[in-house]
């Protein structure tokens, strides 16, 4: 009987672990699924980083002559305000995984201001510039590859506010469950990288 009760303990063992886990014996693919969502937005966004090169290359000036000059000083504060969110987004993943929800919620609430701000500056400067979208190739340019990732903020607003109002429902993120987190994490991180890209061909490179 004895040698009954051991061999059970022992069949069992092992799936009460990976059931209390959960991740360990059913890996989470959703995360795998996100990561190659994005690799394919990385694709469509070098294919737009390929055409503006190649139309900097060819050009005998670029920007074409009577392009007015963009001002570095509130793109630049953008840029310093989206690359912050990215660590102040990061705090919200260390403080799920420690249960702590009221911290998610802190920090997703700062990070989604953050987003909020660096869209309205966008916005600003897009009324202030001394060029349009059909004035030459690089206003166009200038216009699609900003706008393309505007939407991009927008669409990461969007997933860090939908966390946000799902944490209002008790346990619904904890330390073994919180999926939304990441996902809204990674995506901010691709969101921030691929704008610092941006900004050194748009601002940086004359």
């Amino acid at each position: 009987m004895q040698s009954s009760i051991d061999s059970t303990s022992v069949v069992n063992y092992p799936a009460e672990v990976a059931h209390g886990s959960g991740h360990h014996a059913h890996p989470d693919h959703r995360i795998l699924g996100v990561i190659v969502f994005l690799i394919a937005e990385a694709m469509i966004f070098l294919g737009l980083f390929t055409a503006y090169l190649t139309f900097r290359a060819v050009s005998p000036v670029w920007p074409p002559a009577g392009t007015p000059e963009l001002e570095l000083l509130l793109p630049g504060v953008n840029t310093i305000i989206l690359i912050s969110s990215s660590f102040v987004i990061h705090n919200a993943d260390v403080a799920v995984k420690k249960n702590d929800v009221k911290g998610l919620q802190l920090w997703f609430a700062i990070t989604a201001a953050m987003g909020a701000i660096f869209l309205v500056g966008q916005l600003y400067e897009y009324f202030h510039l001394e060029f349009g979208l059909k004035t030459n190739l690089f206003a166009s340019t200038f216009y699609v590859l900003t706008g393309f990732h505007g939407l991009h903020v927008l669409f990461g607003l969007v997933l860090i506010l939908g966390v946000l109002w799902r944490s209002r429902q008790p346990n619904h993120y904890s330390e073994t469950s919180h999926f939304g987190v990441e996902a809204a994490e990674i995506y901010w991180h691709f969101v921030d990288v691929v704008w610092i890209v941006l900004f050194i061909l748009l601002y940086l490179l004359k």
